[in-house]
């Protein structure tokens, strides 16, 4: 398999940094990496323009940027909301027969982390690793209801409203309207907006902090859902969600 040579450069210099060595001039650096230090420091600055790196204006040393911070934590979460969530996800699909997501926030997008199948099919479109947007689905909107306003109005500034079928919101405006409604009902909705024929109820998890850290959905195709069907579904990922929330340290003081 052929390796990308500046993409292997730019990560054996991340790998330079350790406990011993948490700063190291560019001339450091080019020793190490037995590179000439122009390639170093086009390497730096690239590295520095996404955070990965870090420069001390007054030492000229470079150290690990609070980007790495930022992806560490994102996939230890992942990994414990996955495994604690997991066996609740297969109650779920057991309970209802129905596809069952589970889903966190990465940038301006949700990303599917784990899913059980239901008996049938429903969702063509969805698969672990896969990215949705949050402005058409109901785990989107879940996700990203209870953030402050200020960090919201940075989340959809220059946002792509884009529409997928006929009933995906595709405007600012509406789309706070509707988050508004997760917020006074505690559940997200998505009827059809993501994909055709399929009907989406989501419930947020939270941690220790109370922030939301993934949502739990239920799909389902439109044509066997009716209210009755989608109450007993809202009811049943409010139960589990409040289970892995607890054990994530939710209301624990």
């Amino acid at each position: 398999m052929p390796i990308i040579q500046s993409v292997d450069r730019a990560l054996k210099i991340l790998d330079l940094f350790n406990e011993y060595e948490t700063e190291l001039k560019i001339t450091e650096i080019s020793e190490k990496m037995n590179l000439h230090k122009s390639t170093v420091h086009s390497l730096l600055k690239t590295l520095q323009a996404h955070r990965y790196i870090e420069q001390d204006q007054e030492s000229g040393k470079y150290r690990l940027g609070m980007k790495l911070f930022e992806r560490g934590n994102l996939v230890v979460q992942t990994i414990d909301i996955a495994t604690v969530a997991k066996p609740h996800l297969n109650t779920i699909s057991k309970e209802t027969q129905q596809t069952v997501h589970l889903v966190i926030l990465d940038g301006k997008e949700g990303v599917y982390i784990d899913k059980v199948e239901g008996v049938t099919t429903s969702s063509l479109y969805s698969r672990i690793g896969r990215r949705i947007p949050i402005h058409c689905s109901a785990v989107g909107k879940a996700l990203v209801a209870y953030k402050a306003s200020g960090e919201l109005d940075s989340l959809l500034d220059d946002y792509d409203f884009e529409k997928r079928t006929e009933y995906t919101i595709t405007d600012k405006e509406a789309y706070l309207r509707e988050l508004a409604e997760v917020r006074e009902q505690g559940y997200a909705h998505d009827n059809q907006e993501n994909e055709q024929g399929v009907n989406c109820v989501a419930i947020p998890i939270q941690n220790y902090a109370g922030d939301v850290v993934a949502a739990m959905s239920i799909s389902s195709p439109v044509m066997r859902y009716n209210d009755e069907e989608m109450s007993k579904h809202i009811s049943i990922l409010k139960r589990e969600a409040g289970i892995i929330s607890t054990k994530l340290g939710y209301g624990i003081h």
